[in-house]
């Protein structure tokens, strides 16, 4: 069955420009059932866990959280007939917790494609949010410059799939692909 109101958006942007909150803001009056697929690993770090703690109170009380930190792909195959809305938050800490499973590229971007064949398969609407890494100098270690150049690949990969990609730079939205264009 095909729902006619599905969408998909990317909302890309920096540290602090407004991602989630543009993002959360943009599905509260257009979905009941809504699920907040949290991608955070705070571990033992109570700065982190803090953070954590100030997104859910920040949420109202009509958002289920499921937090996964690496199959946001089977959440999305596996939760949908229970929402009408999947909101991702963050693909960059998803990216991030890819990386400290130590694997490959090659294997990093296969989950990258999995994920966007869920986004572009998933019968309901899909709100990604990344960090855009790749405005910057060259970073000095190998490893920044994997994962920037990871993050750039998996940005543009789920970019294709969404009907919308939004840049936020200072609290404000630029449509780079779909409505407001």
């Amino acid at each position: 069955m095909t729902n006619l109101n599905r969408q998909t958006m990317l909302v890309i942007g920096g540290c602090r420009s407004g991602k989630s909150r543009f993002a959360e803001q943009w599905a509260a009056g257009r979905f009941s059932r809504k699920i907040y697929v949290a991608t955070m690993v705070a571990g033992d770090d109570g700065e982190l866990r803090q953070r954590v703690a100030m997104h859910r109170q920040d949420r109202s009380a009509d958002w289920r959280t499921v937090e996964e930190p690496h199959g946001v792909a089977e959440v999305l195959r596996r939760d949908w007939p229970q929402t009408d809305l999947f909101l991702v938050d963050c693909l960059t800490l998803w990216l991030t917790n890819l990386l400290l499973l130590d694997l490959a590229d090659e294997d990093i971007l296969v989950r990258v494609g999995d994920l966007a064949d869920a986004v572009g398969g998933c019968p309901v609407s899909v709100v990604l949010v990344a960090n855009e890494v790749g405005l910057g100098i060259v970073p000095e270690a190998a490893l920044a410059r994997r994962f920037r150049d990871l993050a750039g690949w998996c940005n543009q990969q789920l970019a294709a799939r969404c009907d919308q990609v939004v840049f936020m730079a200072a609290g404000l939205p630029m449509y780079l692909k779909g409505a407001g264009v």
